[in-house]
């Protein structure tokens, strides 16, 4: 079996072999800058991790690793538009390059030639698979709806939270697991055990995101530390704390950031004085470990031998270790 990184290295070669065409430049010319702009591959190369460890060929894995990568940069794409960011992975974004009516089309057309790139998978596997694949896709964009009503709504639940997240970012994870095992042959029972590998690491990675955001380093975070405090956004760090908060503490959380007064040290401070206050960094912690070995433990039930999930469980752990 090949370990993690000789299968990031065989499918950033197939990647770099993907011929796009040169016209209309203005649309052609975006998708290669945003699929030439670094990122981790976290999705592909689980998909061919997992086709590996149920005994599948790698090769036939790349088509559909390639249109998980296509189909996520895709969303990054229009992520960019809706946000008003102007950077991506430390450059311009494709928006702030060439503007929001490119980057609409061109993200319309990424998310097209995903499903082109998918038809290269074995004949007999593509109907289950693309069903996969369709379902991934639609679930990914409710869960940005739902992302962008939690904005305008005074009150989110944490539950609420961790179904939009489940949606939005764990999905794709889940569902590229997925067709790695369809692709491997693996049992249906099987297929339904990873895709719920997938989805409770993908979870875990999303917690750990939030509480990096205000209690890690720009090492581990890869960004300025607090700008979720910044934003105001609704983490599971401050929905925790909401749900657990008196109503002046509350009322804290909901506007600091918006208090001119304050520097935007004073903003970071004072919001994590009320996470400290209610033990927030600790429970989300524990959250975080509690996937992550919910996670591991899922490897255990496969009807595969335990040395063929061992790159599995190096994945998690290089994921959740990661450093930006």
């Amino acid at each position: 079996m090949k370990t993690n990184e000789e299968i990031l290295e065989l499918f950033e070669n197939h990647l770099a072999q993907i011929q796009l065409p040169e016209e209309p430049e203005l649309l052609y010319a975006p998708i290669l800058y945003s699929m030439s702009g670094g990122g981790k591959r976290i999705r592909p190369t689980l998909l061919m991790l997992v086709c590996e460890a149920f005994g599948g060929k790698l090769q036939e894995a790349l088509p559909a690793a390639s249109a998980v990568e296509m189909f996520h940069n895709f969303t990054l794409l229009h992520d960019d538009i809706m946000d008003n960011a102007e950077v991506r992975r430390g450059k311009p974004s494709v928006y702030a390059r060439w503007g929001k009516n490119v980057a609409i089309l061109s993200g319309d057309a990424m998310m097209i030639y995903s499903y082109r790139l998918l038809s290269g998978v074995p004949a007999d596997k593509l109907p289950r698979i693309m069903e996969i694949f369709t379902n991934m896709a639609l679930q990914v964009c409710e869960g940005q709806q739902y992302d962008m009503d939690f904005e305008n709504r005074r009150k989110v639940s944490v539950v609420e939270y961790m179904n939009m997240i489940e949606l939005k970012t764990s999905v794709l994870l889940a569902g590229s697991a997925m067709i790695g095992a369809v692709l491997g042959n693996a049992s249906e029972s099987d297929c339904k055990k990873i895709y719920r590998y997938a989805l409770e690491l993908g979870l875990a990675f999303q917690q750990q995101d939030d509480y990096l955001d205000s209690y890690g380093t720009i090492e581990e975070l890869g960004k300025r530390i607090g700008g979720d405090i910044l934003e105001g956004k609704k983490t599971c760090l401050m929905l925790n704390a909401m749900s657990r908060a008196s109503e002046e503490d509350r009322d804290i959380l909901r506007f600091t950031h918006l208090d001119q007064s304050l520097s935007d040290e004073q903003k970071i401070e004072r919001v994590k004085e009320i996470y400290d206050r209610y033990d927030v960094p600790h429970t989300i912690q524990q959250q975080i470990s509690l996937r992550f070995e919910r996670a591991l433990s899922i490897l255990d039930t496969l009807e595969i031998p335990a040395e063929r999930t061992e790159h599995l469980r190096i994945y998690a752990q290089n994921l959740m270790d990661r450093k930006k």
